[in-house]
């Protein structure tokens, strides 16, 4: 009863606020499957997001029992004479309010609960088909759900991002990359089908043989096309074990000569080849005991400043891993001996571990529950993520990590290349245009710790600088997790072609633009200079 009583109490507010015109009755069963609440606690929860540069906050918050009753919200608003927009939200990881809006309802593809004795709301678990090697997963399930339960069956997918609590729709809408990249692709280059409610309320199966432009622009699309509901994953047989090897550098050439080396190795066989390569950059030493570098142990006799002296202060780190299992233990040394030999690192820096498969992946969840019991985890995050081409990637690294960052640092910074061969063209994602190209992730935080140099206002202002010389050294670099706020802007990110093309799909399956629009690229078409907002 109480839930049938907020369902009617966000009806009212959406026909108070933006004259919904469908009969209160038929949306109320329409939407009977899950919730469509008001409630302050879920309204509040959608308004935030991980980024916590912006609060937006919804009209109302769905949380769906199915892809049905996303279709059939979805087909509300684009039905509504006046309108009103749609977001999906995942787990909230977005950083600019990507997945924010303040003129329509979020769906919380999460399911929302979990806590004060609210009842999650979600679609059945992840199915797995040991004899295809594929999981079919809800759109807003979250990827160490999908592990967990594709090792039951000892498989598991073969490409993911470093960071596993982020939900299947949300990272195929951008990419999902991590170190295994360069080898099987993005997430997006390992999807079998999707299912998608495009702007028009229409619930889809998609594939390279179905729908096929719906399928490829929903990858890397950004929530523009159609709110992944489901998707077919590929999956491969998981290791038991992983080696894990981190080693340093004071010199960058060398660096960056070594890592492109080794996803050149892309297509030999597993034993003459590591599963996962990435690096980052150790600004200031402090910077080796945050969460991206607890693997150096204090204790170690390696002294890390000492190494960078020579440079500027400035270090490298290389990160590397071998999988393996009972079969192929006994020649593990040696293999990985035999690629070792071939790189030119800091011969004292050699730093080596062997964990579980599943500690491996989730390792950044590991250190998440540290900095959160010191409350270091819900502060804002000026993220900034760019792809480089390799041609640039020495001239950033003397712009950026030896000029504008200083001595100091706020957090992580990743560097490594990826194979543009491993990238469906066809998909929505920007790349450079080079074979080879490098994600360079400022996963910064800004602390209120009195020092500057930690503040929200200097980081993002940072930010804006590194951008700048980007622009003003003509580098072509594109940016990962892409935030704009002209469309001017979007139509560089694209290019002419790619945009025309982005504006072409938007017409088609969302012609009304009623999706995502916390993304900043396309405004509603029920909105005017004064009645919407971002």
């Amino acid at each position: 009863m109480a839930s049938r009583f907020l369902l009617t109490l966000a009806i009212c507010r959406l026909i108070v606020t933006v004259g919904l015109t469908l009969n209160p009755t038929e949306l109320l069963r329409l939407v009977v499957d899950g919730q469509l609440t008001v409630d302050p606690s879920h309204v509040e929860s959608a308004s935030r997001d991980f980024g916590g540069l912006h609060r937006v906050e919804p009209l109302a918050v769905l949380r769906p029992a199915s892809a049905d009753d996303v279709a059939r919200l979805v087909r509300a608003a684009y039905q509504s004479a006046e309108g009103f927009t749609v977001s999906a939200r995942g787990h909230g990881h977005s950083i600019n309010g990507q997945s924010q809006t303040s003129n329509g309802v979020v769906i919380d593809m999460s399911g929302g609960g979990g806590s004060g004795g609210t009842r999650r709301i979600k679609p059945a678990g992840p199915r797995v088909s040991e004899k295809e090697r594929y999981v079919d997963a809800w759109g807003g399930e979250l990827w160490i759900d999908v592990l967990r339960r594709t090792l039951e069956h000892g498989l598991a997918p073969l490409s993911w991002t470093d960071y596993l609590y982020l939900s299947v729709g949300g990272t195929l809408s951008n990419a999902g990359i991590s170190g295994q990249a360069f080898n099987h692709g993005p997430q997006i280059s390992n999807v079998h089908e999707v299912d998608v409610v495009t702007g028009k309320g229409e619930l889809l199966t998609c594939s390279e043989e179905q729908n096929a432009e719906l399928f490829h622009a929903v990858l890397g699309g950004l929530g523009q096309f159609g709110i992944i509901t489901r998707a077919r994953i590929a999956l491969e047989p998981a290791p038991k074990m992983v080696r894990w090897i981190r080693v340093l550098y004071s010199n960058f050439s060398d660096f960056t000569h070594d890592q492109e080396y080794l996803i050149s190795l892309h297509g030999k066989p597993a034993s003459k080849k590591f599963d996962y390569v990435e690096g980052s950059v150790i600004v200031d030493k402090g910077l080796v005991n945050n969460w991206r570098s607890s693997f150096f142990s204090p204790s170690n006799p390696v002294k890390i400043s000492s190494l960078g002296a020579a440079n500027g202060g400035v270090l490298y780190c290389l990160e590397i891993t071998r999988n393996y299992d009972e079969s192929s233990a006994g020649s593990l040394d040696q293999e990985v001996e035999s690629l070792m030999g071939k790189l030119n690192f800091i011969p004292a820096s050699v730093f080596t571990t062997d964990v579980p498969y599943i500690d491996f992946l989730d390792r950044v969840h590991t250190a998440e529950l540290k900095l959160r019991s010191k409350g270091l985890w819900e502060v804002p995050h000026p993220w900034l993520n760019l792809f480089v081409p390799k041609s640039r990637i020495a001239d950033f690294d003397r712009g950026v990590f030896k000029g504008i960052l200083g001595k100091k640092t706020s957090g992580p910074i990743l560097i490594y290349p990826m194979n543009k061969n491993k990238w469906d063209e066809r998909s929505s994602v920007v790349t450079p245009e080079e074979d080879v190209f490098y994600l360079v992730a400022l996963l910064r935080s800004a602390l209120d710790t009195g020092d500057e140099t930690q503040t929200l206002e200097h980081l993002s202002n940072q930010n804006r600088q590194i951008l700048r010389f980007c622009r003003d050294a003509q580098m072509n670099v594109k940016q990962y997790l892409p935030h704009y706020t002209t469309q001017s802007e979007w139509v560089d990110h694209f290019g002419r072609d790619k945009w025309a093309l982005f504006q072409q799909r938007k017409a088609e399956f969302d012609p009304k633009r009623i999706l995502a629009t916390g993304q900043r690229i396309f405004s509603p078409s029920f909105a005017s200079s004064t009645a919407f907002s971002w």
